[in-house]
């Protein structure tokens, strides 16, 4: 059935937003159905790519971690995408109802959720992880997640379409505000040793 959605975002995300919003989906269902395994796709991909191939800017001079360094990291990174799941959902039901929407938590996580998706999928880019073509995947895939954002709100959340813009703008807010805590944990936590080690 996700797998079914997520074709039908992609197609007729319209439609399919009604199509979900119906559906009874609880907190969880979507971690142990969903979000476990989504999750895993990039952190998996990164190891993979970072320990058996290697970072590279531009194709050339590979430089590849440690199977020891890159196993924390990549539980770190997991951990991580699940926590920012529910921080995500726990904003965007924080801010309901100054929107006048009136939703629970689970139907926030079933917008999180299912908005986000595009992005764990993007992680597989991970396996081949040069620069310019992870940039590259990763900017097709925000750019699609804000899209299912802004038409996923007004009936997911079943407010105008004009206050669905000003809410999807305030969930964007605090995804980036997500996204720059945890780029300062991940400076916090290299600096005090737990970075990555390369291989020479």
């Amino acid at each position: 059935m996700f797998f079914q959605h997520m074709f039908g975002l992609i197609y007729h995300p319209k439609q399919e937003w009604d199509s979900i919003r119906e559906e009874k989906y609880t907190l969880g269902y979507l971690y142990k159905h969903h979000i476990l395994w989504l999750a895993a796709i990039p952190a998996l991909s990164l190891f993979i790519g970072t320990t058996q191939m290697g970072w590279s800017i531009a194709g050339t001079n590979y430089v590849k971690l440690t199977v020891l360094s890159a196993i924390p990291i990549a539980a770190a990174f997991y951990i991580a995408l699940m926590v920012g799941v529910g921080l995500m959902a726990w904003g965007v039901f924080w801010m309901e109802k100054t929107y006048g929407a009136d939703a629970s938590f689970d139907r926030c996580m079933v917008l999180t959720t299912f908005t986000a998706t595009p992005l764990f999928m993007a992680g597989l880019a991970g396996l081949l992880p040069i620069l310019w073509f992870d940039v590259f995947v990763v900017l097709g895939a925000v750019s699609y997640t804000v899209y299912l954002l802004y038409v996923g709100v007004p009936i997911v959340m079943r407010i105008p379409e004009e206050r669905g813009f000003m809410f999807s703008t305030s969930v964007l807010t605090v995804g980036l505000c997500l996204l720059v805590g945890g780029l300062a944990m991940t400076a916090v936590l290299w600096g005090s040793g737990l970075g990555p080690v390369f291989t020479r």
